[in-house]
């Protein structure tokens, strides 16, 4: 089943984050619409959540069949993501060598500590183990991700044991633990959903809920084809981010809007075909995600400031075109030539599940 309307989702969520990050370089006047574009960064738990949702369909009820079915899952989630990430993180060692060299400045040296480089390295800068995000800073999602891949046999138990009220549950125990660690200090932030080098524990809290709504939606004798009560919830819980209602408000609402545009594709998969022009960019979303601090750091910290901004010949908001313009062609050739044909090779090397042997029937006569 390919949900359109969340891939959709994923990429407005993917923009609307580059373009936050882009218009840091600004001229003053941007400040409102950044503070307002800021809010909605919230978006992040839909990520995790639509990404427990997808892995709990597909893995769900597979995961415990066989021996090496765990192993070949997370090769599976490693080539997925693993080959662009690790591109990324490489790019981001070279400049923190030029930093370390004097060929580049930075007002942030802590972002290139090379202390931090082993965590990034094995995808664990999400967990609480480090006190600032480094080298590509956005990957701290990526670490949530895998944080979330590795505790999947606990989602799955739960509802094994359980059924959907484990899930829930579990995703409501994850939820009152990440708002009293809040409240004590624990994760040193205002709301759980701006924890990013803390990541991890909000986005299994996530996951654990698009688990849920995944389950939900499996059980559901609902009707429903229309889309606009999805989008109608989605946009609630846009406004429930600008206006900064409590996180389990929003939280529930793309819940909730999750649940009814899932219900509403599975009754009418072709429902969605007005939304089949933008599949190109949505398949690409994580390329978008994932590539834009490398087109930031291009072009707006080494061209913009250094080039073009001096000169006041162009101006920021039509200059800004062409690194969004680059990013979006980046990720697209990165998936086609260099993330795809990698990810199948890793999973063609590692991510087999070997078979059982076959038991002979014990001769007759």
């Amino acid at each position: 089943m390919h949900y359109r309307i969340f891939e959709t989702w994923r990429l407005v969520a993917a923009l609307s984050i580059m373009m936050w990050h882009f218009l840091r370089f600004a001229p003053p006047g941007y400040e409102e619409v950044g503070a307002y574009l800021y809010r909605l960064l919230a978006m992040m738990e839909m990520f995790f959540m639509i990404s427990g949702f997808l892995i709990m369909e597909r893995y769900g009820d597979d995961l415990f069949r066989g021996p090496g079915r765990f192993r070949a899952y997370l090769v599976r989630r490693l080539a997925r993501f693993y080959p662009l990430y690790l591109a990324t993180l490489l790019f981001f060692c070279g400049v923190a060598l030029a930093v370390e060299f004097g060929l580049v400045h930075t007002a942030d040296p802590g972002r290139y500590a090379w202390s931090a480089l082993p965590a990034n390295l094995f995808l664990l800068q999400a967990w609480g183990l480090t006190d600032q995000l480094t080298f590509n800073y956005v990957a701290w999602c990526l670490s949530a991700e895998w944080f979330c891949y590795l505790l999947l046999p606990v989602v799955v138990l739960a509802y094994r044991l359980a059924g959907i009220a484990g899930l829930a549950a579990l995703a409501g125990a994850l939820v009152l633990a990440l708002e009293v660690a809040v409240a004590r200090g624990a994760i040193p932030f205002e709301s759980w959903l701006q924890a990013d080098t803390f990541g991890a524990y909000r986005a299994f809290a996530d996951f654990t809920i698009g688990a849920l709504v995944s389950v939900a939606v499996r059980r559901s004798r609902l009707r429903l084809t229309a889309h606009w009560p999805a989008w109608a919830l989605f946009g609630l819980s846009l406004l429930a981010m600008a206006t900064r209602q409590h996180a389990a408000l929003i939280v529930g609402l793309l819940a909730l809007a999750m649940y009814v545009a899932a219900v509403a594709e599975r009754n009418d998969p072709e429902g969605s075909r007005y939304l089949a022009f933008l599949h190109p960019l949505g398949k690409v979303s994580l390329g978008i995600y994932l590539l834009h601090p490398v087109i930031e750091a291009v072009f707006f910290s080494l061209v913009w400031r250094m080039l073009v901004e001096p000169t006041g010949l162009v101006g920021f908001y039509v200059y800004w075109l062409a690194p969004g313009a680059a990013t979006l062609a980046l990720a697209i050739l990165s998936e086609r030539h260099f993330e795809r044909p990698l990810g199948k090779a890793m999973v063609a090397r590692f991510g087999r599940v070997v078979s059982e042997p076959a038991v002979r029937a014990p001769a007759v006569g």
